[in-house]
């Protein structure tokens, strides 16, 4: 069989520019060529290829939770007050304003790290300006008092925690990052099935066409002997030689085959337009398509054991459900520490300036740890019933059974199909080899029952069954070897090597 596989190719999805036909010229074809094709231009690889770099992102978005963070604030305050008072002999009062000023800055760092800790940094320098003045009635005259110490303070803390029961380790902590990166790489084999499913539907349609271009060729094989069967009655008739009722039969078979010539015809045509659809859903199409492969035997036959064996280990469908299984089993750990109380343990430092005219000696005192505070502590939290979490474990305890029996079911499925492919290999070989062997002997048979008419020793009947056989053995040829062609493409992708045996690699 002239298989893809004999020319290298390198598939970039998502990179390849399309071969755009010139418009009205039959484009010709190799099958190799009609896998390249569809996989430039096919919707569903674009469409596949984007759901990839989605999960992809989900990589990068589940690492958010480990970045640095860092928030500020800065505040500039300007307030003027105002209040009066009565003195306590009640025979006078006192008004008196004031103007504030405040400055203030605020930095905070922290962070979440995957053993199930936090840290958290906290830098807030501080300027206070305060001046009030009093006016004192009835005795005349003014007061002014400004701040008694020097305006610039600031602090520094750092916390430290650790969660010693639920969200401890990093088995919990990085779950949703683990799972996805799962999922990504379960993506990358979701692609890869999309490629492998319409390189095979590409196949199909291409052996397709040439099924209905061998029938309609047959169809007008049997149109011409029966055409010269009639032509050769006409002469008998005048000749006395044979019935006007021999006659008819023979422009019977002439009008039967021409009939099916039609209904070829628009197979033909309808074959190749659901090729074209597939392999230009956005380009420019051509007006028809010239296919330059045949189907013939030549596939090495594999061992049943070895086909099931190389099935499990790489057909991508079950490499994603095993990543499934992983999933869940990541999942379930996660749902049974959710269930543990809370005990968190904390440290934290917590370092005072003095007030000082600049902010210098603030920060001096601050680095210098001249002021230093301590504290250690536990922190416990747990709902009494606690039926979120328990409730949660059942679930994820659910889904991970199921996914077992899933990955299981596939793997009985994917075995029943590689066994089913390699005997359907074997029969159709057999049944291309058989039909062959059959067409070749109704041709005999013909040819001996048209010599037998022509001597007299047959009858026009005898002839028009001959050759009704004879077309019957050509198209069970036909469908024989495409079937075989379909065979091997299935038993290729049951095995998982259809991309590898086109020489095909995605990237």
């Amino acid at each position: 069989m002239v298989r893809a596989s004999m020319v290298p190719m390198l598939l970039v999805c998502g990179c390849l520019a399309a071969q755009t036909p010139v418009a009205g010229q039959a484009k010709r074809l190799s099958l190799r060529d009609a896998i390249q094709t569809s996989l430039q231009n096919n919707l569903q690889v674009d469409i596949a290829q984007q759901a990839r770099e989605v999960t992809r992102a989900g990589v990068q978005i589940n690492q958010g939770p480990f970045d640095w963070n860092l928030n500020a604030s800065a505040q500039i305050q300007h307030l003027k007050t105002a209040a009066t008072t009565s003195v306590s002999s009640g025979t006078g009062f006192t008004d008196t304003s004031s103007t504030v000023n405040n400055r203030g800055l605020t930095g905070d760092l922290n962070k979440n790290f995957q053993w199930g800790a936090n840290l958290d940094l906290n830098y807030s320098p501080a300027y206070s300006y305060r001046t009030s003045t009093y006016f004192n009635y009835p005795v005349a005259g003014a007061t002014t008092i400004t701040n008694s110490q020097p305006p610039y303070t600031g602090s520094f803390t750092a916390t430290y925690t650790q969660s010693l029961l639920q969200g401890f380790g990093t088995e919990v902590t990085t779950a949703p990052l683990v799972i996805a990166r799962r999922n990504a790489e379960s993506a990358d084999y979701t692609f890869q099935q999309a490629i492998i499913s319409l390189a095979a539907s590409t196949e199909t349609l291409y052996w397709n066409v040439i099924a209905t271009q061998r029938t309609l060729a047959n169809n007008q094989l049997a149109l011409q002997v029966a055409q010269k069967l009639l032509n050769d009655n006409n002469i008998r008739l005048k000749v006395g030689t044979i019935a006007p009722l021999d006659v008819t039969a023979a422009e019977a078979q002439v009008a039967l085959a021409e009939q099916k010539i039609i209904g070829s015809q628009a197979d033909v045509e309808n074959a190749k337009d659901a090729l074209i659809r597939a392999l230009y859903p956005n380009a420019e199409r051509p007006s028809s398509l010239e296919l330059t492969d045949t189907p013939t035997l030549g596939y090495t036959h594999m061992d049943e054991a070895a086909a099931v064996k190389q099935a499990l280990e790489r057909r991508v469908e079950l490499k994603a459900a095993r990543i499934g299984k992983d999933i869940t089993q990541l999942q379930l750990a996660v749902a049974q520490n959710k269930v543990k109380p809370q005990l968190n343990a904390f440290v934290a430092y917590n370092g005072a300036s003095d007030n000082y005219g600049s902010f210098g000696p603030v920060n001096s005192d601050l680095s210098g740890l001249k002021y230093p505070g301590y504290s250690v502590g536990l922190k416990f939290a747990m709902p009494i019933q606690n039926n979120a979490a328990r409730g949660g474990l059942a679930v994820a305890r659910a889904n991970m059974r199921t996914s077992e029996l899933s990955l299981r079911d596939l793997e009985l499925s994917i075995t029943l199909g590689v066994r089913t492919a390699v005997r359907n290999i074997d029969a159709t070989e057999k049944g291309v080899k058989a039909a062959e062997k059959t067409r070749i002997l109704q041709e005999k048979t013909y040819e001996a029952e048209q010599k037998k008419f022509e001597n007299g020793m047959s009858t026009n009947f005898n002839v028009l069954q001959a050759m009704s056989n004879l077309d019957a053995s050509r198209a069970a040829e036909t469908t024989a070897q495409i079937a075989y062609a379909n065979a091997v493409t299935a038993l290729e992708q049951t095995v998982g090597n259809l991309l590898e045996a086109r020489n095909f690699s995605i990237k």
